[in-house]
């Protein structure tokens, strides 16, 4: 029964290590393990499959059974959130507070505007400018707990769900191994620790704007998020636009980097970092060297 179990998990062993894979977050996702035995590491991929399924499934905007769907379709009722949700959210008003504003869960609503399925097809400044009287983190109220907001208006945790996953997962790896392992959800990565005989693990990126060229990431610890329009864009008349939106505008920042790349010792901080440098347009690496983190823009 245990091998039929093994046998389906999606899992190799390649040069020294066993490399799982499985989709979650409409992203690939991948773990590489310095393990030997194979029955850990179909552990730890079953455990962190596990993890990342049980955060989209709660926190995903497009189910209707969870904490997200309830917020949403409160009809400006008061909704009272369990912890983790609770962290969640007070983690990103933090970073609306740091970036001004720029950065607001409640920008996700303007997705009913704009398809970024590499088409040119750009929205009316009309309809954008509709859907703007339902962003803004300043007309919500979140205090003990409880959030409520105006009838209409959404909140999405997209913008940090994925590297919340991903520091969850490490976590869960260093619980089962003192091995290196690497999580990587769609080009968001973290690693449990250095590898045997302090060797990286080697992560291919896409660069966009370079013929879709593939660079390397060389990673011993700590994690790397990356930020970009690598595969949601809108092309027309020469114009690239990002799916990267300006929350005052409700249009793309414009002359922003194709692609942000930031380590930092969390996944979630490095995830903050790309994003708001993604937000500052064509002042994003200004921005990163005041940080004094290491990046990489295309």
């Amino acid at each position: 029964m245990k091998k039929t179990k093994a046998r389906r998990l999606n899992l190799k062993h390649e040069a020294g290590y066993w490399h799982g894979r499985f989709m979650a977050m409409a992203s690939p996702c991948e773990v590489l393990m310095e393990v030997e035995d194979k029955k850990l590491a179909a552990r730890i991929l079953e455990a962190v499959m596990a993890e990342a399924q049980r955060i989209e499934k709660k926190f995903s905007r497009y189910r209707d059974d969870n904490i997200i769907y309830q917020i949403n379709n409160a009809n400006s009722a008061p909704v009272k959130v369990d912890d983790e949700t609770a962290r969640l959210i007070d983690f990103a008003d933090q970073l609306t507070q740091m970036s001004e504003g720029l950065f607001d869960i409640t920008s996700g609503v303007l997705r009913k505007v704009w398809k970024f399925d590499g088409s040119d097809k750009v929205p009316e400044a009309s309809a954008v400018n509709a859907v703007l009287d339902y962003v803004g983190w300043s007309k919500v109220t979140w205090q003990d707990q409880t959030l409520q907001m105006p009838a209409g208006m959404e909140i999405d945790l997209g913008g940090i769900g994925k590297e919340y996953a991903v520091d969850r997962c490490v976590q869960i790896a260093r619980s089962l191994t003192k091995e290196s392992v690497l999580i990587n959800f769609g080009g968001d990565l973290a690693t449990t620790g250095e590898r045997k005989n302090k060797a990286c693990w080697s992560v291919g990126r896409l660069i966009t704007g370079k013929d879709n060229a593939v660079g390397l990431f060389q990673l011993n610890r700590g994690a790397i998020a990356t930020s970009g329009d690598a595969h949601r864009f809108l092309l027309k008349d020469g114009v690239r636009y990002s799916h990267v939106l300006n929350p005052r505008t409700g249009w793309s920042v414009p002359n922003a980097p194709h692609t942000v790349s930031v380590a930092a010792p969390t996944c979630v901080e490095a995830g903050m970092m790309s994003t708001m440098a993604m937000l500052q347009g064509e002042q994003a690496e200004e921005f990163l060297k005041l940080q004094e983190v290491d990046f990489w823009l295309d």
